[in-house]
């Protein structure tokens, strides 16, 4: 039966990927990429000749319905973002809401997700955790911070590295100078490193040291 299939790729470390995500990404008819120059590097890798379709945040409310129709005339898809979960701050809930809803069978693999060794190497609690993804650029991050400061579960940010500093800034404010920051960065890849203290010791660090890379922060709750 024909089916959509969520496929995680590497974030960093190409052995990350599972021999089950090789399997599929070969046996189904299309893949469905985030940016096809940048998932064309890792199917090569593997030796995958798939044919890939383009399908980001800019096009994906006008494919969605194609592809849904596609999946039910007997076509498997399977869909990968540039790294990670698919739909996880990335394009993909939209298509699997859309499946759902048409009663197309959707099968997330599992796999790489940047949050999940984040979370886990900062020693924070995690039985029970927020996930916030990205914070709003510029309106309603305020409101974000206010909403967040009471909240006492492990809160998980991403952040990119020209708002980490803004965003640390912006805990000392809201959450307090004291509140138990980790900062992991580049994880899996060569330069990854985990900074953890309180938000003003997090902050200084990296006022001194300007960060690169893909970011995720983890925010020890309100005691």
């Amino acid at each position: 039966m024909a089916k959509l299939y969520l496929v995680p790729t590497p974030i960093g470390n190409l052995e990350d990927i599972t021999l089950r995500a090789i399997r599929v990404l070969k046996e189904v008819d299309v893949i469905l990429a985030e940016d096809t120059r940048t998932s064309g590097k890792l199917l090569k890798h593997f030796e995958i000749k798939t044919p890939m379709q383009s399908h980001h945040m800019h096009n994906e409310h006008r494919t969605v319905e194609n592809i849904v129709n596609r999946i039910k005339n007997g076509e498997t898809f399977a869909l990968i973002s540039d790294a990670g979960t698919p739909a996880i701050s990335d394009p993909g809930f939209l298509l699997t809401r859309a499946c759902v809803q048409e009663g197309v069978e959707v099968d997330c693999l599992p796999g790489a997700t940047a949050f999940v060794p984040a979370l886990v190497n900062s020693g924070f609690p995690n039985d029970k955790f927020v996930f916030e993804g990205f914070l709003p650029p510029k309106k309603g991050r305020q409101t974000r911070f206010k909403m967040l400061a009471e909240e006492t579960r492990t809160i998980i940010f991403y952040e990119s590295p020209h708002k980490l500093l803004k965003t640390l800034a912006g805990f000392m404010e809201y959450f307090g100078e004291d509140r138990l920051v980790s900062v992991s960065r580049e994880i899996t890849k060569l330069h990854e490193e985990t900074i953890r203290g309180t938000a003003k010791e997090v902050l200084e660090y990296y006022t001194n040291k300007p960060p690169k890379g893909e970011i995720v922060i983890v925010v020890n709750g309100k005691a």
